[in-house]
């Protein structure tokens, strides 16, 4: 397996970097295809996936077997102010990688979001039902789905919640640094989904690339809970005495909208290689024991 992925300075790139060198990841080993695997892994630095021409020659180059593409732009507020990067990044880039992955049959396994999704339910969105974003991030992340299914017939689409890793910013590691810092703050309570552990997603990408298994998935942690929840669950298990107050999404309004409701069910997964993703509780229990040196 000769596999190149982008993005690979973010919290998923470098999780999946880590899974592969040490064969295995916090659920399980890997099939055993990964033990003689090359990874080219890349960022912006090296690969500018919005040139389409660099793009070209750089797959043209190299004999890759799949693509795992994790490079994105996160910031959904920035998104909103910053829409021609967000579209380039998140939209053209996707497009670039679909292309020369199809001329030279290379499998494709582009990551999303549950952004995608209007947030307007109270049953979680299955791979099938209609995606309707409300943010210029989900908008330009729906397109890049688009283009991939588009330009790639060997693709792979995660889409992902919440997700937290051991390397960069995200929520957890936001949380425990106001904790540390703060006596009291306030969190929204409105607004549900699927704290995804990065660990856990990056173990069922090496899985699924190894198959031909095509198609749209979900990939979260199971259970759900509010943003709310999941700060005060932080809290307890890092020893932390800050106060966790719930609010509104209207107390603290942002730039983008954020859906209140995008929990994802893993129904495809379930029914081809298996949902191994563990429960949202049990994967943050593991986390935050691990940063704390505790295992």
């Amino acid at each position: 397996m000769n596999i190149l992925i982008t993005g690979s300075k973010g919290q998923l790139g470098r999780e999946l970097c880590r899974c592969i060198a040490r064969k295995s990841s916090e659920i399980a080993p890997l099939s055993d295809e990964w033990s003689s695997a090359l990874v080219c892994a890349v960022d912006i630095d090296e690969l500018d996936i919005s040139n389409i021409k660099k793009v070209r020659r750089f797959i043209e180059e190299n004999n890759f077997d799949a693509v795992i593409n994790c490079a994105a732009y996160t910031d959904v507020n920035g998104c909103e102010t910053n829409q021609d990067t967000a579209f380039i990044v998140n939209a053209i880039g996707p497009r670039n990688l679909a292309i020369a992955c199809e001329e030279k049959d290379i499998k494709l396994l582009h990551v999303s979001t549950d952004y995608v999704f209007p947030g307007e339910g109270v049953v979680p969105y299955r791979e099938y039902d209609v995606c309707l974003p409300q943010s210029v991030y989900g908008k330009t992340k729906l397109m890049g789905e688009q283009y991939v299914r588009e330009f790639c017939s060997r693709y792979f689409i995660i889409r992902t919640s919440w997700l937290y890793g051991y390397d960069g910013n995200n929520f957890v590691h936001t949380m425990k640094r106001l904790g540390e810092t703060k006596d009291k703050i306030s969190v929204v309570n409105d607004q549900r989904g699927n704290p995804t552990n990065a660990a856990d997603l990056a173990h069922h990408i090496l899985e699924l690339v190894l198959t031909d298994e095509y198609g749209i998935y979900h990939c979260t942690g199971n259970g759900e809970c509010t943003w709310y929840d999941f700060a005060c669950k932080i809290m307890e298990l890092y020893d932390l005495k800050c106060t966790v107050d719930p609010c509104t999404t209207e107390e603290y309004p942002t730039p983008a909208k954020r859906p209140a409701f995008s929990s994802l069910d893993n129904m495809m997964l379930r029914l081809t290689i298996g949902d191994k993703m563990r429960n949202w509780q049990d994967a943050l229990e593991y986390f935050i024991k691990k940063e704390r040196g505790n295992l």
